[in-house]
């Protein structure tokens, strides 16, 4: 059975994240929520490695901060897919800082799938597309009038994920 480990956001927990297990459940994919660490997206990497082995049958993913903890072990070690929930692309009001957190993107050798809102403070849509050009298998669903989360298209967010996974490592 396909298997998703997602993390959580900075100011997040792995129970936080029981909705998208469930959800992600009915649609016949196996999630696990992992916790990580507070601290630099660095800091978080061993616990997040620890917790979901490397494996071409592992999909790795998160929401804000634990997508960016996933992108840096999928930009290390080979994963059979990678999802990215609303990326943080740079604080808000600081959008220059795109390209030192995309910078490893290149690394990334599994197909990705970005799920984003097109008023999501942390991730200029036009600079989100321009960043998704690093990427060599990549899907972007920008998703109008969502801010930084899937709450608003929580339903439609996780039948995107569930297929993609399952299309990716089934």
């Amino acid at each position: 059975m396909a298997r998703l480990f997602l993390s959580h956001g900075a100011s997040g927990s792995a129970a936080g994240l029981a909705p998208q297990v469930a959800g992600l459940a009915r649609r016949g994919l196996d999630a696990l929520a992992v916790q990580l660490p507070r601290g630099r997206a660095e800091v978080a990497m061993p616990a997040f490695l620890a917790a979901a082995p490397p494996s071409p049958q592992t999909a790795i993913g998160g929401h804000s901060f634990g997508g960016r903890v996933a992108s840096l072990l999928a930009a290390e070690h080979h994963y059979g897919a990678l999802v990215l929930l609303s990326y943080p692309l740079h604080p808000p009001g600081r959008s220059e800082r795109w390209d030192e957190r995309t910078a490893h993107w290149p690394r990334i050798d599994c197909p990705v799938l970005l799920l984003s809102g097109d008023r999501d403070p942390f991730a200029r849509i036009g600079l989100l597309r321009e960043a998704v050009g690093r990427l060599r298998n990549a899907e972007l669903i920008v998703y109008p009038g969502v801010g930084h989360g899937i709450g608003p298209v929580f339903d439609a967010a996780l039948d995107r994920v569930g297929a993609f996974v399952l299309a990716a490592i089934g």
